[in-house]
């Protein structure tokens, strides 16, 4: 969470150095940078334009920005107006996330990425994609509930450039982050650069939950033809790692987003057959295939094909105009008394639906995604591009999985540091009072790393993190030993200083002398025995001080010519008794903290496994949901093409339900899938927790009744 010295240094930061500014000037834009980052950046893209916005200044010179090292700290708060404990943020207006550099290649903003790795909850991420000026942007504005934020042009030309992002608590989602990006409009005149369009389209579908595609007028085929980025997907991205001979894109609709098309300024009648029909009606309408093979038939029905197949749900909005040409002008400014009651009424609707129907982000597996995990993916499908590859749903996972997962075992290693150092007083009174906190605290990091981990192959990462929790327990059992009998040294000095006087002092060495020494050292045991704050180590600290002390008895029964020879044997045979009486305490105080860590072990196994099994059950029905849309949207589809009569359409669909179904039920058998991580964990766990010797002997079946 950032502090608000931490905002206030961000409004007093350079964007391009990120540094504190120096002779700071500003833009009619508002956006303010240091002098010579702002002409080196001119320079090198040979444009005046803001490295933030992207709009052209007119200007060869900045004016100065003097009065900005004097805003207050609540003026800090304009580009993040709060960043709270819950795990989101509240941005005050957008962001670019992804913007061309020099060269024209396509590259994620730091900046951008630190906004989201703040974000620790799950997201739901809204894109809008569209032809180059059909008013995206206003549908963005609109779900993030303001008139303004995403740039909107009241020219020909293109305002939102590269991906834009806006990060907002949900409106009707508790602990959920709605994340909108809005993207640079397709087939802009002034880039003119087709790949760039098709990358922005492809990264659209692959971080997004729902894809709003926005288009003027009708959808009759040549709107149809235009959404050709829509069929090159198969060139942009790529389910598996390993090349095969069958067509991947029958499995995007697993991964893919919800589909909604949004139709701006439609004139329309909803009519069909002269029967009134629904938005969506006349989406299906126009996804109509036709029958035949013809090269015609085959151009026609691809682009139609590719949003019945890709996309698991469809939707559709029609917009009327929202007002006059010349109020268009001012769109940001209206207010919706200003603009056209069914305008306002299709926003509204629009609105609902999206903010209400759209789920939260996914990933291959079914895995939930929180902000700072769509931060990642983002550079992961960058790196991909910028290195000449095709960005792969598998590669991210296993990707996303090696960074989160390795930041799950630090986050949880320093939560338990950090809570065993606040919490446990050394020394402890009992090793079970250690034990408690330790159980405790181990419990809730266990959970922080199997919150925040994901494909954890082999379990590497979780037995890594037993062990480094083993590693932390047995140092801290240490210290406690040694705190111990620092505390028992200590009382012993006070305890036994009037005893050590009277040695001194050769009190003792008279007639009688070691009768009173005897009756004084157990006086002073006892007290000793009854002190507090000695640890673990009472006994044992004792019988070292009692065995260096031995001698000193010793010289005393010698001196003291009151004992006759039986007397002193049997004063010898006494202390004999009595040493052996203290090591048999020493011995019985070790055992009791031996066998405490022992089961200490044994209760940690036995946690890391219980969450285990929690885990793979979460896993296994995010799975099973991914499964279950995904069925029941190719099963809906195969319905369709048969009330169509496309019967040739509806058995190709076939394979990929039976697929489905196949692997469905293979993921039903979690009792195997935990029987071998029970295996696998429990073999590498013996190495470090001989403790859990006792389990390893039950045996799987038996083993498993713990669980219940």
């Amino acid at each position: 969470m950032a502090s608000g010295s931490s905002l206030l240094e961000d409004e007093l930061s350079c964007r391009v150095c990120s540094n504190i500014f120096r002779d700071p000037v500003v833009l009619n834009c508002s956006h303010s940078f240091c002098k010579a980052c702002l002409q080196q950046d001119w320079e090198q893209k040979e444009s005046r334009e803001c490295p933030v916005c992207r709009r052209r200044s007119s200007m060869e010179l900045p004016r100065p920005n003097m009065p900005l090292p004097l805003r207050p700290v609540q003026e800090a708060a304009l580009t993040y107006e709060s960043i709270m404990s819950s795990g989101t943020v509240t941005m005050a207006e957008p962001v670019c996330l992804i913007e061309n550099d020099k060269d024209g290649n396509l590259r994620v903003v730091p900046q951008a990425v630190e906004i989201l790795n703040q974000i620790d909850q799950l997201v739901v991420v809204v894109a809008v994609v569209g032809l180059y000026r059909s008013g995206k942007s206003y549908l963005m504005n609109k779900l993030a509930g303001k008139r303004k934020g995403f740039a909107l042009g009241a020219t020909i030309q293109s305002n939102t450039k590269g991906i834009w992002m806006w990060c907002i608590p949900h409106p009707k989602k508790a602990d959920h982050t709605l994340v909108l990006l809005d993207t640079e409009g397709l087939g802009d005149v002034e880039k003119g650069d087709t790949k760039n369009d098709n990358w922005v389209f492809s990264l659209a579908v692959l971080l997004s939950s729902t894809l709003v595609y926005n288009s003027i007028g009708t959808i009759d085929n040549d709107a149809l033809q235009r959404l050709h980025y829509v069929t090159e997907l198969t060139e942009h991205i790529k389910v598996k790692s390993q090349a095969n001979d069958e067509d991947e894109s029958t499995e995007f609709m697993r991964f893919f987003p919800s589909f909604v098309w949004t139709v701006r300024d439609f004139t329309l009648e909803l009519e069909y057959d002269g029967k009134q029909i629904t938005a969506d009606q006349y989406l299906d309408n126009a996804l109509k295939l036709k029958c035949g093979h013809g090269k015609q038939v085959m151009a026609y029905n691809l682009p139609r094909n590719c949003l019945r197949n890709y996309f698991p749900t469809r939707k559709c909005f029609v917009f009327d105009r929202p007002t006059s040409a010349e109020k268009m002008k001012h769109l940001d400014c209206l207010v919706d008394e200003d603009l056209e009651p069914s305008f306002v009424h299709q926003a509204r609707t629009f609105y609902d639906y999206v903010l209400s129907e759209t789920k939260t982000k996914t990933m291959k597996g079914g895995y939930n995604i929180t902000g700072r995990m769509l931060g990642s993916l983002a550079k992961i499908y960058l790196d991909a591009i910028c290195s000449g590859h095709i960005p792969c749903l598998e590669n991210a996972v296993v990707a996303l999985a090696q960074i989160e997962n390795s930041n799950a075992v630090a986050e949880a290693v320093k939560f338990y540091k950090e809570n065993i150092a606040n919490l446990v007083a050394f020394p402890t009174e009992t090793q079970a009072e250690l034990s408690d906190i330790h159980g405790k605290v181990e419990e809730r990091a266990v959970k922080i790393f199997m919150d925040r981990c994901l494909k954890d192959e082999d379990h590497k990462c979780q037995i890594e993190l037993m062990k480094l929790l083993q590693t932390e327990h047995k140092a801290i059992c240490e210290k406690n030993v040694i705190e111990s009998k620092k505390a028992c040294e200590s009382i012993i000095k006070r305890i036994f200083r009037p005893l050590e006087e009277n040695i001194a002092s050769g009190k003792y060495m008279t007639v009688g002398g070691y009768q009173q020494y005897c009756k004084d050292l157990e006086n002073f045991i006892s007290k000793y025995r009854s002190a507090g704050g000695k640890g673990i180590k009472g006994e044992e600290s004792l019988k070292e001080y009692r065995a260096k002390n031995k001698f000193v008895g010793q010289a005393i029964m010698t001196a003291d010519r009151s004992l006759s020879e039986a007397q002193r044997k049997e004063e010898e045979i006494t202390a004999r008794l009595e040493a052996t009486e203290q090591a048999r305490r020493a011995e019985e105080e070790q055992r009791k903290i031996l066998e405490k860590q022992m089961k200490d072990q044994e209760r940690t196994f036995i946690e890391n496994m219980k969450q285990l099994e929690n885990k793979m059950e979460e896993d296994r029905k995010n799975a099973a949901k991914e499964f279950e849309m995904t069925l029941n949207s190719k099963l809906k589809e195969q319905n369709e093409l048969i009330k169509q009569g496309l019967d040739k359409q509806a058995k190709l669909l076939q394979a990929g339900i039976d697929s489905l179904k196949e692997e469905k039920a293979k993921n039903t058998e979690s009792s195997s899938f935990f029987a071998d991580a029970l295996d696998t964990v429990g073999q590498a766990a013996t190495v470090f927790l001989p403790g859990m010797g006792r389990l390893a002997g039950i045996g799987i079946s038996a083993f498993s009744r713990l669980f219940k």
